[in-house]
């Protein structure tokens, strides 16, 4: 078994691995990396999808991996993780989950749905989230986010929901508070977040964020979070897929030859390179692997091993593109 050293997450007091696994992919049948339908076999028989998570899950452990993060817009993801949890009997102490609130899952454990999540950062939403993740997850979950906050969902402007994520950190009932972005207005939106004051201390402990080559641009106000105390956590890493093998859009052909040369340079994969990449910012925390198969974890975990340099650095450097184009990008990615 792989021992991964830790890192504090900010200045929450918490200690987690530089990377750990989401379960975006895994907790439901529909998501929008690429080939994702694949990674499940086309099988969506709720069981089926509880054994591939739990075998994932176990790879990552096997790695090294200590933090696991999860949101109640996953389908079953805080699910399966509380199960593979408590069948494998881990000690709370030795682990570390992070969940989200704010999205309600309404596909219906479709792959296409004409909704496959409805989003409210409404105080009264809060405290029933809580309570599920809570009801599933008990003293295992230390982390909670609201998923995906911007300008425009009212998160940053109710002050009753402030003063309830207030409460339950001082109640014990979470430990550190925090949110997920998304979007190109996500530099104000953490701008925003920051402002947000409770007994002399800011409201959010940590933030998710999406940072990878090709979008880049939150890494200085990352780095400035990161150093006034903030944990960083980093989502995306391989934009959904766009970064890996898999992407055989002729439009990115140009940019995946560069991958290719460096992955080949440096002896290993696109995926690991651009994790690698990731990994080498001194502000990130943790970085999550977006991994649906135990072979993925396994190629992932061998970024590690990549001997990222300046060349590197500067060749994805080169293959930023402007955040409205990126943005624009993903949101067009196919449910599959």
């Amino acid at each position: 078994m792989l021992m991964l050293p830790t890192r504090s997450l900010g200045a929450t007091g918490i200690s987690v691995t530089p990377m750990g696994l989401g379960l975006a992919a895994l907790g439901r049948p529909g998501y929008i990396t690429l080939s994702h339908a694949q990674d499940l076999a086309h099988d969506y028989d709720v069981d089926a999808m509880a054994r591939q998570a739990a075998a994932t899950l176990d790879a990552a452990w096997a790695g090294g991996l200590r933090y696991f993060d999860a949101a109640r817009s996953y389908g079953r993801g805080e699910q399966f993780l509380a199960g593979w949890l408590k069948a494998r009997q881990h000690d709370p102490q030795q682990v570390v989950v992070g969940s989200k609130w704010g999205y309600t899952y309404t596909a219906g454990w479709q792959v296409s749905a004409e909704q496959h999540e409805v989003k409210d950062h409404s105080r009264a939403t809060f405290e029933r989230q809580l309570a599920e993740s809570l009801g599933l997850l008990g003293g295992y979950l230390r982390v909670y986010l609201i998923h995906s906050a911007t300008l425009d969902s009212g998160a940053l402007e109710r002050a009753d929901l402030h003063d309830a994520l207030h409460e339950a950190r001082e109640q014990g009932r979470l430990h550190a508070l925090g949110l997920s972005l998304s979007g190109p207005a996500s530099a104000e939106t953490l701008r925003r977040a920051r402002e947000i004051r409770r007994d002399g201390r800011h409201l959010f402990d940590v933030v998710q964020a999406t940072w990878n080559p090709l979008e880049p641009s939150l890494g200085p106000l990352l780095a400035e979070c990161r150093a006034d105390g903030m944990g960083i956590v980093v989502k995306e890493a391989l934009a959904n897929g766009r970064l890996t093998a898999r992407n055989d859009d002729p439009a990115f052909a140009t940019q995946r030859a560069l991958l290719e040369q460096e992955a080949r340079r440096l002896g290993g994969t696109i995926d690991q390179l651009a994790l690698a990449c990731a990994l080498a910012q001194p502000w990130a925390d943790c970085v999550l692997s977006g991994a649906a198969t135990p072979a993925q974890i396994e190629s992932n975990l061998g970024a590690f091993d990549l001997p990222f340099d300046r060349q590197a650095a500067d060749t994805l450097a080169s293959l930023a593109e402007p955040a409205l184009q990126y943005w624009s990008i993903r949101s067009a990615l196919a449910w599959n």
